[in-house]
C-alpha cells in the first residue's frame, strides 16, 4: 500500500515497541505477521466458491455409554478455561463484565464458581478453573473468587487467572505505533480471545498442565453459562483421537448475519466463515441458513499434547482468521488519531488441526449475554438455574428457543437504564416469543408477556407498564 512506510521501518517500530513491553518472542512473531498481512492488502475474505456447507455433524445428543465411559475414565485429565476479559463496556460496565448479576441475584462468576465445585464433588476430580483475564479484570475477578476458598483445592500449583497478552494499536495511516501522551495506555489494547493459544504458552501454562498430566482443555466464554462440561465429549474425542472440537448449534433466522461453519473445498478442512470475510456480493447466500446450517458456539475443546505438538514443530501458535477493528486511539474521541486494531478468534484455529472436528450440540449450550436483551432473558423466569448450577431454558420453552427480545437501546442499552427500567426484575416471559420495546417504558412487577408484543413510546414521558398480560 503506496501510503505506508517501508516494511522494514514498520516492523522495526513495532518490534521496538513489543520489546519494550517485554513481550514474549512467540506473541511478537504472531503479531509482527498479522501486520504484514495489513501491509500487503491482505483481505481476507472467504468466497462462496472456495467453500462447500457442512450437510451433516456428528451430533452431542446421540453420543452414547462408550464415550461417556471414556468421557469419565479422561475427565481427571480435563482443565476447565474460561474467557474472562471483558469489561462489558457496550453495557456501560466498568468492571468485569463476570461480575454482572445474571440470575437469582447471582454473577457469572459465582455460578461459573459452583459450577466447578458442583463437578469435583460429583465426578471425584480436581477440574483446575483457569480464567484468562486482562489487566482490567484480573483484580476484580480474584477478589470475586475470593468468596470461594475451596476452588484452591484443585487447583494444585496452578493460578486460578492468567493474563492475556496486549499489543499496539497502529496509525491508520502508516501502520506505524500509534502514540498518545496524554494517555499512553490508551496506545494497547487485547488482540482477541485468539490469544489464548499465544497466552496459555507465554505464561507457562501449557507445559505446566502437560507436566501434571492435563490433556483435554474446555474452553468458553465466561458469559456463556450454557457452557458446561459434559464428559461424553472428552470421551468422544480419546476414542477418535480428535485433536480439536468445535461445538456448534443450528442457525436461525435471529443467527444469519452471524459467522458459519464451512469446508474448505480443495482439502475438505472445516473452516469458519464470519460476516466481515464475505465479500459484499455474497451476502445473500452468506446468510443462507438452509445451506449453511452451523454456527461456532465458541465453546472449544483442545487436545493439549496436540497444541504442543504443532507448536513445537512449526515454531507458531495456530494460525488464525485476521479481523482488523478501526477506531480511533481514543475511543471517546473521534477526533483523535485512526488507528487499527489486530484481532483473532480462537475458533479459526478449526483449521489449523489436522484431523480437527466439530460437534452439532442443542441451544442449551449457548446461553451467551452480549446486550441487554440477552440478560433480561435470563432474568426472566424462561430460564432456569438447575441443581447442578446449569442454565437452561424451561421444560416449557426448551424447544421453542429462546424469546427474542429486541429494547430500545436509547433508553435500555447501559444496565443503570436497563436496571432501572425493570426495577423488580424481569417481567414473565415464559410464554413469549418476541418481545420489542420502542421508546421509554418502566415495567412494574407481575407482567406477563405471551406471545409476541410489541410495546411503543414515542412521547418523552416515561410510559409505566402495569402488571397484567400483554399479548
Amino acid at each position: 500500500m503506496t501510503h505506508y512506510a517501508s516494511w522494514q521501518g514498520i516492523e522495526a517500530a513495532i518490534r521496538e515497541r513489543l520489546q519494550h513491553d517485554h513481550a514474549h518472542p512467540l506473541l511478537t512473531r504472531s503479531f509482527l505477521e498479522h501486520a504484514q498481512l495489513v501491509f500487503d492488502g491482505t483481505t481476507g475474505l472467504i468466497s462462496g466458491r472456495d467453500i462447500d456447507p457442512v450437510d451433516a455433524l456428528p451430533d452431542f445428543e446421540h453420543l452414547g455409554p462408550s464415550e461417556r465411559q471414556a468421557g469419565l475414565d479422561q475427565l481427571s485429565r480435563v482443565v476447565m478455561i474460561k474467557l474472562n476479559g471483558g469489561l462489558g463496556t457496550g453495557m456501560g460496565l466498568e468492571k468485569a463484565k463476570s461480575l454482572l448479576p445474571v440470575k437469582n441475584g447471582l454473577s457469572f462468576l459465582d455460578i461459573i464458581a459452583r459450577q466447578v465445585l458442583h463437578l469435583r464433588q460429583q465426578y471425584r476430580v480436581d477440574l483446575p478453573l483457569l480464567l484468562m483475564t486482562s489487566f482490567s479484570t484480573d483484580a476484580d475477578t480474584l477478589a470475586a473468587l475470593s468468596s470461594y476458598p475451596s476452588l484452591a483445592a484443585g487447583q494444585g500449583d496452578l493460578p486460578l487467572t492468567f493474563l492475556q497478552n496486549r499489543v499496539p494499536k497502529l496509525l491508520a495511516n502508516s501502520l506505524l505505533p500509534a502514540t498518545f501522551p496524554a494517555d499512553p495506555e490508551k496506545t494497547w489494547c487485547p488482540p482477541g480471545h485468539g490469544d489464548l493459544y499465544t497466552a496459555l504458552i507465554t505464561n507457562g501454562l501449557l507445559d505446566r498442565l502437560r507436566a501434571r498430566g492435563f490433556r483435554y482443555a474446555f474452553i468458553s466464554n465466561s458469559d456463556n453459562l450454557g457452557a458446561v462440561i459434559d464428559p461424553a465429549i472428552p470421551g468422544l474425542m480419546h476414542l477418535q483421537s480428535i485433536p480439536f472440537l468445535l461445538e456448534a448449534a443450528d442457525r436461525t433466522e435471529a443467527d444469519r448475519k452471524g459467522g458459519h461453519l464451512a469446508r474448505h473445498a480443495a482439502s475438505g478442512q472445516l473452516l469458519l466463515r464470519e460476516s466481515a470475510q464475505c465479500p459484499e456480493t455474497e451476502s445473500t447466500d452468506f446468510q443462507d441458513i438452509r445451506r449453511f446450517r452451523y454456527f461456532n458456539t465458541n465453546n472449544l475443546w483442545i487436545d493439549l499434547q496436540a497444541l504442543h505438538t504443532l507448536v513445537a514443530s512449526t515454531g507458531s501458535v495456530p494460525r488464525l482468521a485476521l479481523m482488523v477493528n478501526r477506531k480511533t486511539v481514543d475511543p471517546r474521541d473521534e477526533t483523535s488519531a485512526p488507528v487499527v486494531q489486530l484481532e483473532t478468534a480462537m475458533g479459526s484455529a478449526v483449521a489449523s488441526f489436522t484431523g480437527a472436528a466439530a460437534l452439532r450440540v442443542p441451544r442449551t449450550r449457548f446461553a451467551p449475554v452480549k446486550t441487554t436483551d440477552d440478560l433480561l432473558a435470563l432474568w426472566s423466569d424462561a430460564y432456569a438455574l438447575t441443581p447442578d448450577w446449569h442454565i437452561q431454558p424451561v421444560e416449557a420453552r426448551r424447544h421453542a428457543g429462546p424469546p427474542v427480545i429486541k429494547l430500545d437501546p436509547a433508553f435500555y442499552k447501559k444496565i443503570d437504564q436497563f436496571s432501572a427500567r425493570f426495577p423488580d426484575g424481569a417481567p414473565s416471559l415464559i410464554g413469549c416469543h418476541s418481545l420489542t420495546v420502542k421508546g421509554d417504558h418502566r415495567f412494574a412487577p407481575g407482567v406477563v408477556v405471551e406471545g409476541s408484543v410489541s410495546l411503543t413510546n414515542a412521547t418523552p414521558t416515561q410510559r409505566l407498564v402495569p402488571a397484567g398480560v400483554l399479548r
